[in-house]
């Protein structure tokens, strides 16, 4: 009889342990037939399929591409509905030591007077996770943009000069005021990525120079947007996908982590570096200083 199903009788046995099974029961195998026991047992010890960096391979869906693209557009909303947010966790160089979330919470935001921030920033999003999500998995990927989107932050501090407290008050060290939103750092992060990605495949990124030319044109030729973090977004993705690509191979793939760890340990020092380098009085600046 079959031991799933006492009230039935089993003609066959199971090629692998041997046990009775009936026609509910039995699953075809290269050779004989199996039970379902035994093939649920030997799916779960095959190692599961991996793309071509070493990340899980996924049926190509890029989830964390439109998660992204969902809390942006969730918070542009709350941005709009609530004014104060966008100060509570835009960047400011000035607030980073204190508040040091603030390097995180940035990317996620947009300016709340346009909508053609978030609306470009989001279609390159889109563009680029629907080719990256699938080529590196989901883990890489998120890795990449939050990463990458830190960087740029790193940037914006780096580039903003070595403030004093006389210089904050005379405005001559406004950079160090000057609050940064928007996913553009972590975007070029991936437009970064991207490059050195498609270069170790043998594949062309001819198009994606004039794209990276033009976008980075936009930082330099309108008023608002931070040049700086886009070079930091890009220089980090760069980094990120040098990582991936030195541990892409099966015996060493699970230290892609460590790496990935270690890159963004470096990216957290340069900053802390930035920072105890400037006078304790504009190091320790935080939100009671703004008056809210």
């Amino acid at each position: 009889m079959c031991p799933r199903h006492p009230d039935r009788e089993a003609y066959v046995r199971c090629q692998r342990c041997g046990r009775p099974a009936c026609p509910e029961c039995q699953r075809p195998a290269a050779v004989g037939i199996q039970c379902v026991d035994c093939v649920r047992e030997a799916s779960r010890a095959m190692p599961g399929a991996r793309t071509v960096f070493g990340g899980r391979a996924t049926d190509g869906t890029p989830v964390v591409t439109y998660a992204i693209i969902a809390i942006c557009a969730v918070v542009y909303l709350l941005q709009r509905a609530y004014p104060p947010l966008t100060n509570q966790f835009a960047f400011l160089p000035a607030l980073g030591w204190t508040e040091p979330y603030r390097f995180v919470t940035a990317a996620f935001l947009h300016s709340p007077d346009t909508i053609f921030h978030i609306l470009l920033n989001m279609f390159a999003l889109w563009s680029l996770g629907q080719y990256l999500e699938p080529l590196l998995g989901r883990a890489r990927f998120a890795a990449l943009y939050l990463i990458s989107g830190i960087g740029g932050q790193v940037a914006v501090v780096l580039l903003a000069g070595s403030p004093t407290i006389a210089g904050l008050h005379s405005g001559q060290d406004d950079a160090w005021l000057t609050a940064v939103v928007g996913a553009s750092g972590a975007i070029f992060g991936l437009f970064g990525a991207l490059l050195v990605l498609n270069r170790h495949l043998g594949r062309s990124s001819a198009f994606m120079y004039a794209t990276i030319a033009i976008n980075a044109a936009f930082g330099f030729i309108y008023p608002g947007i931070a040049w700086q973090a886009h070079l930091g977004g890009l220089v980090t993705g760069l980094a990120c996908a040098a990582v991936i690509i030195a541990f892409r191979r099966q015996g060493i793939r699970h230290l892609v982590w460590l790496a990935l760890g270690a890159v963004l340990v470096v990216v957290v020092a340069v900053a802390a570096l930035k920072y105890l380098s400037l006078p304790e009085a504009v190091r320790m600046i935080d939100s009671s200083s703004f008056g809210s």
